[in-house]
């Protein structure tokens, strides 16, 4: 299983592979060997080179966080497997939208369009809850549309912008 994970603005490729006695754990390429209960709804305990974590969920109708420990994270968790249509985040190749995580609100544009951006780049920010998300470019390309305007609001899933 691969999620794509954005922790406290930070993205992360997660790869999750079933062995016997555990799972393998891959964080942007770096493998580690964990063991992983649900304690309970919610909340996942989970063992990595012998030390226990606890972490547990938090959901609203529009954002998650995460606590591990009395520390709190946002997080935003994509399944790749469920965006239809779309190319692979990995090739590279075609134009991709940058798609809204959320209902919210433009508040910032990063950059122009016609810009030249690299991957990762911030494109806009979005807010959501009084929090504000980083959109960030998912390849190195130049902004052809940029569809959202500062102010607009949007739905989840909406069109933001369009890299080449």
């Amino acid at each position: 299983m691969t999620y794509d994970v954005n922790i406290a603005g930070k993205n992360y490729r997660l790869e999750l592979e079933r062995v016997d006695g555990g799972w393998i754990c891959r964080v942007n390429g770096d493998a580690v060997e964990i063991d992983a209960v649900l304690a309970r709804r919610d909340v996942l305990s989970i063992l990595i080179v012998g030390k226990a974590y606890e972490i547990k969920r938090e959901r609203t109708a529009v954002d998650m966080h995460l606590w591990v420990g009395s520390a709190r994270y946002a997080v935003q968790l994509r399944d790749p497997r469920a965006l239809r249509g779309r190319a692979n985040a990995d090739d590279g190749k075609g134009p991709r939208k940058l798609l809204a995580p959320m209902p919210g609100k433009v508040v910032r544009l990063l950059v122009q369009q016609d810009a030249e951006v690299e991957a990762g780049q911030g494109v806009l920010v979005v807010e959501a809850m009084k929090m504000q998300n980083e959109i960030k470019s998912p390849k190195k390309g130049v902004v052809r549309k940029l569809v959202a305007t500062e102010g607009a609001a949007v739905n989840a899933g909406d069109v933001l912008a369009v890299v080449e």
